[in-house]
């Protein structure tokens, strides 16, 4: 691909700064080192990317033998989003779970030990915690990510998780702003449309980020939702009167007063792709006030970079970027980058290690029903677990239930999976039969998620409750409708610690009895 400046050129430079980039592979790609080397200051990493955290660190060190200042993000919410352990389910409850203890400061704890594991592992900038308030049960991409429906409740816990996390050394990234809560569309596949009033909005969805904002989060992530009562037109991502208004308005004219770096959520998402294209949807993303620009989730190779860069350079040639706008942008990047390559707040008292917080925590986010005195099984146990489809944010490589954990505390439990496409093919009736098959006569556990949200799911669930009402049933979504079951278990999350915690229970073995 042209070049249309020379490599060394400023507005080349700055433009190349506001990037945060993927790329595939678990060692760095030598188009990946050249562009750091050429003024590039961002890296974003996922699941491909992680093998263990030995391999993790060494990547990380690869960045920095380049460049020292990189800031180098990952996506690691903790719970049901985690890319440290994406092949094994995370070790430490989300958000959900942490929201039904209330206890901030075994939330700040959780973050400062997640965070304390990425700063091990090289990890500066983590795109959590997610501070969207819970106000439609229904949505289908925010869920157990958030820590709950009460927007002072959030509000409190993302402040002590920013706290916590940035305790480490570790800049966090509260999003998803102004509050992608009240949605029914994932923005990774259309654009969300909220009609609230801004009263609403203020009182509810903006009450986090304000918490966050007076907290000292290091970053903010705009959403790709479209507000009309802010901006009939654009996205927050897009839109002026969402980032340089609303966010950094001073308070006294109604605004947040941020002053910190503001990122987009990932371009390619199809709420901006399929809009804007993500040539166009970057340039008026940094002209609305954004100064970093998330890409390669999905698009993660140098074609990309390129693409991006050469956008936003043409845009301030042909006068469509102010300059100074992309310079101010560039500048914040590189400060963040210089904080955490000094260590700014990194370590602080009480930071030892605490590797059990997250079991801790899982077990204490359980809210354990028993239609009447329960017996655990006397053998091995049979795992029926109804599977929805992935959430876009999670992916569907990480494992979640409680098999694997259950089989570790009941040898010989074993699991079957069952699914919408299954019921919707051969009928409920079918698929329970197919499940008491499968199950014979070992003690069925019935793993659900969201069942609100999926009709299949709860016909089946009906159905397997009338054949077998010892069933024990794990919800490891927002427990949304009544308890059902001989035992009914909220887990508040899918991640592993929920499922051993839940296992516990199950085995009539809590806290490793």
């Amino acid at each position: 691909m042209t070049t249309l400046v020379h490599e060394t050129d400023t507005v080349t430079r700055d433009a190349l700064a506001v990037l945060q980039p993927g790329f595939t592979g678990t060692t760095a790609p030598e188009w990946l080192l050249r562009h750091l080397r050429e003024g590039l200051t961002s890296v974003g990493l996922f699941g491909r990317n992680i093998e263990s955290a030995e391999q993790l660190a060494a990547l990380t060190a690869q960045l920095r033998a380049v460049r020292p200042d990189v800031l180098v993000a990952i996506d690691e919410e903790g719970g049901d989003v985690t890319r440290l352990e994406a092949r094994t389910g995370s070790s430490f409850p989300g958000n959900l779970a942490l929201g039904a203890i209330d206890d901030p400061a075994l939330t700040r704890e959780v973050a400062r030990e997640l965070g304390r594991r990425l700063a091990d592992c090289g990890v500066n900038l983590n795109w959590a915690p997610s501070a969207d308030v819970n106000s439609n049960p229904g949505n289908p991409v925010i869920g157990v990510r958030s820590f709950g429906a009460d927007p002072a409740l959030v509000a409190r816990h993302t402040a002590a998780y920013v706290e916590g996390m940035q305790a480490a050394g570790v800049a966090a990234c509260t999003k998803h702003f102004p509050g992608h809560g009240d949605t029914n569309v994932d923005s990774h596949h259309a654009l969300p449309r909220i009609d609230t009033d801004l009263d609403t909005l203020g009182t509810r969805e903006l009450v986090p980020f304000r918490a966050a904002v007076a907290a000292g989060t290091k970053v903010i992530m705009s959403a790709h939702i479209l507000l009309p009562a802010l901006d009939p037109a654009l996205p927050a991502t897009l839109s002026p009167s969402a980032l340089n208004g609303l966010l950094r308005a001073p308070v006294e004219q109604g605004g947040l007063g941020y002053d910190g770096l503001i990122v987009t959520d990932a371009v390619e998402m199809k709420a901006i792709a399929d809009t804007h294209g993500i040539e166009r949807g970057t340039v008026l993303a940094l002209a609305a006030g954004a100064d970093a620009i998330c890409v390669g989730g999905g698009l993660a190779d140098e074609h990309t970079v390129l693409r991006l860069r050469d956008a936003l350079v043409r845009a301030v040639r042909d006068g469509e970027l102010p300059e100074q706008r992309l310079a101010d942008a560039a500048a914040r990047v590189r400060a963040l980058g210089r904080w955490t390559a000094a260590g700014a707040g990194a370590r602080q008292e009480g930071s030892a290690p605490a590797p059990a917080i997250g079991l801790t925590a899982a077990r204490r986010a359980l809210r354990v029903t028993p239609a009447a005195p329960y017996q655990p099984p006397a053998g091995p146990a049979f795992v029926a677990a109804f599977t929805p489809l992935a959430n876009t944010a999670v992916g569907s490589e990480t494992p979640w239930g409680v098999g694997p954990e259950l089989a570790q505390l009941l040898p010989g439990t074993l699991t079957g999976a069952y699914g919408r496409e299954q019921a919707e093919r051969d009928g409920t009736g079918a698929l329970i039969a197919n499940v008491l098959d499968d199950a014979a006569d070992r003690r069925i556990v019935a793993v659900i998620r969201d069942v609100h949200r999926h009709p299949w799911m709860a016909d089946a669930l009906d159905s397997l409750l009338a054949a077998r009402p010892d069933t024990v049933v794990v919800e490891m979504g927002v427990p949304q409708s009544p308890p059902a079951g001989a035992l009914h278990i909220a887990t508040h999350g899918a991640a592993r610690a929920c499922g051993r915690a839940a296992a516990e229970v199950i085995a009539g073995k809590e806290a490793g009895g």
